[in-house]
């Protein structure tokens, strides 16, 4: 009998397949891997389901996936491994497509969580015959060339149709207890966020992100260059900065949130921020701009140095006669109420905190301003004047702000 490690050196010193011009070799070669890879995770799943049951993990006080972690298979394949090891033993017919290796472990693992989500739902267990049933449609969903995703979708259908079975149910749509939110940081430093919430919830998430996610015409007058993912973005920005100066103070007057830096003393590693870690320079100097920063300096053992205070850089009656100048965001005309107080010259590199320092940007084209080229100046009128990045207009001829669109720059030099 062939040993795994006999399989995995053939695979190692496998050649590539000749090649006549035309890909269909490779392509040929790719199915059959694919076919094989099927087969190699329902034995993952299988060997998975052995070690569980030895209870070895709950001896140590740890956990399956725990150890699968630890042995370095990723959390999310982890985590996905032991769902289908547990899923597959009430489910023969998916047992039997993946150890032939006709279905990826994603579309098992989206049978197994559609089935455990029919069960979660139904007013009684599912009987043999009805779990068969159940089984069967989502296998045929799966073999259609559904995704992972259509399959889940197609589940909850199925869940709804068997809950409404019961009078007394709770809808799903208004089952709070079902309400899921999942954050993670990825690889490029980003934020992913997936939610699954209540109608009502998700109702007023849509209405305030429509309500902050309209097109706003670019300042040459073009069509928003923005696509409707990135509008809905920023909107979630704009949200969540309103909530955070709605409930920027507590009963006892303290901040209830706060934006903490830590900064390498040596600056040879970047600034950090406590949920997603590393930030851009420019990054930590936006966020300066108009909030409270607290910021850390550490030395090399990650010992603070020193710890800066709290600083509200613009205060509201400064914020209210910037209001009064530019009316609205300079760059784009969002409403005041949308913007921030944007420094010309960083706070950081020693720019006041007054009148002529300041002006209103949105949270899109604030981050224009700090991360794509564009540049806010003070007029001689002492008015904001924008400075377009190169891509834009490669003389970058300034432009007035927004609430002052009709004026030239010969107009406010006489």
């Amino acid at each position: 009998m062939t040993t795994i490690t006999e399989l995995r050196d053939t695979l190692i010193g496998m050649p590539p397949p000749p090649d006549d011009g035309s890909g269909r070799a490779v392509f040929e070669r790719l199915d059959e891997l694919r076919v094989l890879r099927n087969v190699v995770d329902h034995q993952i799943a299988v060997h998975i389901a052995l070690f569980d049951a030895s209870d070895a993990a709950a001896r140590a006080g740890s956990t399956t996936r725990s150890w699968l972690i630890e042995m370095g298979m990723p959390p999310a394949a982890a985590g996905r491994g032991v769902r289908i090891a547990a899923g597959l033993a009430s489910l023969p017919k998916l047992a039997d497509c993946a150890a032939d290796g006709y279905l990826s472990a994603e579309c098992v693992d989206a049978v197994v969580r559609g089935i455990t989500l029919i069960d979660t739902r139904a007013p009684a267990a599912l009987s043999d015959d009805d779990r068969s049933a159940v089984e069967s449609e989502l296998l045929t969903q799966a073999f259609s060339g559904a995704t992972p995703a259509e399959i889940n979708d197609h589940a909850r259908s199925i869940a709804v149709r068997v809950a409404a079975t019961d009078p007394d149910a709770v809808p799903a749509a208004d089952d709070a207890s079902l309400n899921t939110l999942h954050t993670r940081v990825t690889e490029e430093g980003r934020v992913a966020i997936t939610a699954d919430v209540t109608a009502v919830i998700g109702e007023k998430f849509l209405s305030m992100i429509d309500e902050r996610s309209c097109p706003r015409p670019e300042p040459d007058g073009a069509d928003d260059r923005r696509g409707v993912a990135q509008r809905r973005a920023d909107g979630l920005e704009l949200l969540l900065h309103q909530a955070a100066i709605g409930a920027a103070m507590t009963t006892a007057g303290a901040p209830r949130t706060q934006v903490l830096v830590t900064i390498p003393a040596d600056g040879a590693d970047p600034a950090r921020l406590p949920w997603v870690g590393a930030v851009t320079a420019s990054t930590a100097r936006r966020l300066s701009c108009d909030g409270g920063v607290a910021e850390i300096v550490l030395d090399g053992e990650g010992v603070p140095l020193r710890m800066g205070t709290t600083k509200r850089l613009f205060p509201h009656h400064l914020r209210q006669a910037i209001v009064v100048r530019d009316q609205c965001c300079v760059k784009c005309g969002a409403p005041a109420a949308h913007t921030q107080v944007h420094h010309l010259v960083h706070w950081a590199d020693g720019g006041a905190t007054d009148l002529d320092n300041g002006c209103l940007l949105c949270q899109r084209c604030h981050t224009q301003v700090h991360h794509h080229g564009w540049r806010v100046v003070m007029g001689p009128d002492r008015h904001p004047w924008l400075i377009p990045s190169v891509d834009i207009d490669q003389r970058r001829l300034p432009r007035p702000a927004y609430n002052r669109r009709t004026m030239r720059l010969d107009d406010a030099l006489v």
